[in-house]
């Protein structure tokens, strides 16, 4: 089995459903993007959120992704930073509940990062985000060893404005020979890095991207040319086109995938994280483009069904048995 290693912030996600959009107005969160925030603004963004009752669960993008993989049985890894708290030990259980391999480095100072997740009538999700440890990890925690037995190395597109960190973590993966694959993440995060995302593209074996992130990237609308410019860069390139599914490109093989039919769509959080899971693990699994996409629709398509980022034994049950 070609194993596969992710890198990303740690984070538990703290979930609300509203019933207006009200509340993104209030706190100034521009609808479906991810504001960093600091300590103030998450303090007064937590008192908000204990009128709502949230929900709590293991976050982080990258982090959703591994937790999906390891659900397939694909023995991943995971590296992260937490604090030395409750909410740490909720991380790190969860992990270990589900087998997932996870380097997580503590830090003495800074609280475990928090995801305030705003999910709105029309499923859309609205992330205010607290990194608190999750920010601190430094190239010098990025050890070789971590890198040894993995095939694939996955990095969030939220974790790229560490610019030292990313350089560090490629160069190790590369030199262990893996592949390196990346989530574009957000068209704000990608609007406001581009240059290094520009350089980390070079680097890149398998890009994720959907509409907003490739026009964010490329300035153009058109997503066959925009998957075709990313594959000319990164060699694959996965471009997600909403309910008209996802195109997926390799040298000179591209195939088209319908997205999976859902009556409701009730929490779009953590889809694009299913969706690389499915289509990695599919891959790790030597299948073609088209399985790969097919697995990757299938994870989307249930995990937008249920509010925040766990499906239940049941559902893995089932979708196993379709794979």
């Amino acid at each position: 089995m070609n194993k596969i290693l992710g890198i990303g912030n740690a984070l538990v996600d703290m979930l609300v459903q509203v019933d207006n959009d009200f509340i993104l107005n209030e706190l100034d969160f521009p609808k479906g993007s991810m504001q960093l925030i600091n300590t103030e603004r998450y303090l007064q963004v937590q008192e908000r959120f204990k009128k709502l009752k949230p929900q709590r669960t293991t976050g982080g993008s990258a982090c959703n992704t591994i937790l999906a993989i390891a659900n397939l049985g694909g023995e991943p890894g995971l590296i992260g930073k937490v604090g030395c708290d409750e909410t740490a030990t909720f991380f790190a259980n969860n992990c270990k509940k589900h087998g997932i391999a996870a380097c997580l480095l503590k830090d003495l100072e800074l609280p475990t990062g928090v995801a305030s997740t705003i999910i709105s009538p029309d499923g859309q999700r609205t992330f205010g985000t607290y990194l608190g440890a999750a920010a601190n990890l430094q190239p010098s925690d990025i050890q070789a060893e971590w890198f040894d037995g993995y095939k694939y190395f996955y990095i969030e597109g939220y974790l790229v404005q560490n610019h030292a960190l990313i350089r560090r973590a490629v160069e190790l993966a590369h030199e262990a020979d893996l592949k390196v694959c990346i989530d574009l993440a957000s068209y704000n995060i990608v609007q406001e890095d581009k240059d290094f995302f520009e350089e980390l593209l070079q680097q890149t074996d398998i890009v994720f991207a959907n509409e907003q992130e490739a026009f964010a990237f490329t300035g153009c609308n058109d997503a066959q040319k925009n998957v075709e410019t990313l594959a000319n860069i990164c060699g694959m390139a996965v471009v997600k086109i909403g309910k008209k599914g996802v195109l997926v490109k390799c040298g000179d093989k591209q195939v088209q995938c319908p997205a999976r039919e859902v009556e409701h769509v009730v929490d779009t959080t953590a889809a694009g994280d299913y969706f690389s899971a499915g289509f990695l693990y599919a891959l790790s699994q030597g299948k073609d483009l088209m399985k790969c996409a097919q697995l990757g629709s299938l994870l989307a398509g249930h995990i937008i069904e249920v509010v925040g980022t766990a499906l239940s034994p049941s559902t893995w049950a089932q979708i196993k048995k379709q794979i």
